[in-house]
């Protein structure tokens, strides 16, 4: 049996890994765990006719299955597993595991694959509120509340679940979630007002930019880790940017800087507004402000101020 498994958040995809594994009742003894960007095939598909020696069902999950995309890799005979999908061990199961890179439908190996396996897609997509609703699963919240949840945590779905635990766990058995359990329960996300800022920044909105500098300032966050956090997306950016220019796409910018999808999608949608030489000069002023501070030659606060009012 096999299973393929792609799409942008890992999240999902370790999700219906776990739930494949509760089905089909597998043990972890039984679980081999393989890196298909760097363990060879032939590796791979020796062990998948080995007989396991606990039970009659044995599970193969590989990751980072980049073989099935258009990214180069150590793998790219795929004949042999060709030859082992059309004729494969029946006690071994087999999942294929694809994040952050899209599949390349030209492949052979890609529509044999298709055709024999079990597919999901994990992207968010139109489904986050969906996704999410069901962390509250039992319990009772408004639609709005779960949106002012999800607009306050942010996007990622690790985070909205561990923030979401936390809320149960104090609700205990009071099944119904206020918007001031929200508020008081869980960790507003900075990085949401850091894209605040940097939006306001591009747009030259230097009052709004001041008001969510200000607002920031209300959280009890330090001027040292904003300038940090917005040098990091002004680095997002600038390389987003140099990437796409050579024809990445999307995903594969994520998986080569390592850095959630969405991140880069909040990237992409700005790099029009800056010449390269811009986002250079950015980066380089945040940096002899970051030195001015920690040297004592300005106030934190009163330098950040002025970079907001000077750009």
């Amino acid at each position: 049996m096999f299973y393929l498994i792609y799409g942008l958040e890992k999240f999902l995809i370790d999700k219906e890994i776990k739930k494949i594994i509760a089905e089909h009742n597998i043990d972890e003894l039984n679980i081999n765990y393989y890196d298909g960007n760097n363990d060879m095939l032939k590796d791979i598909i020796d062990d998948a006719l080995t007989i396991s020696m606990w039970s009659n069902k044995k599970l193969i999950i590989i990751n980072n299955s980049l073989f099935l995309t258009g990214s180069k890799n150590i793998n790219n005979d795929t004949d042999i597993l060709l030859d082992y999908i059309n004729n494969p061990n029946p006690d071994t199961i087999i999942i294929f595991g694809v994040n952050n890179d899209k599949l390349d439908e030209r492949k052979k190996i890609v529509k044999e694959l298709k055709k024999k396996s079990i597919v999901k897609e994990c992207n968010k997509m139109n489904n986050l509120n969906n996704i999410v609703k069901d962390f509250f699963k039992g319990y009772n919240i408004s639609n709005s509340d779960l949106n002012y949840f999800i607009d306050r945590v942010g996007n990622n779905l690790d985070i909205l679940e561990n923030e979401a635990k936390k809320i149960l766990i104090y609700k205990d058995d009071n099944f119904d979630i206020t918007r001031e359990d929200i508020t008081n329960l869980t960790s507003k996300n900075i990085d949401i007002d850091i894209f605040k800022l940097i939006e306001n920044i591009i747009n030259d909105n230097k009052i709004e930019a001041l008001e969510t500098y200000h607002e920031m300032l209300k959280y009890n966050e330090e001027p040292i880790k904003i300038i940090i956090m917005l040098a990091n997306q002004f680095r997002i950016i600038y390389q987003s940017k140099i990437l796409y220019q050579k024809g990445y796409t999307e995903a594969n910018i994520a998986s080569n800087l390592k850095i959630h999808p969405y991140r880069i999608k909040l990237a992409l949608q700005t790099y029009r507004r800056f010449k390269e030489h811009t986002l250079l000069k950015y980066l380089s002023k945040l940096a002899d402000l970051d030195y001015d501070i920690k040297t004592g030659k300005i106030d934190s606060t009163l330098g950040l101020e002025l970079f907001i009012l000077e750009i």
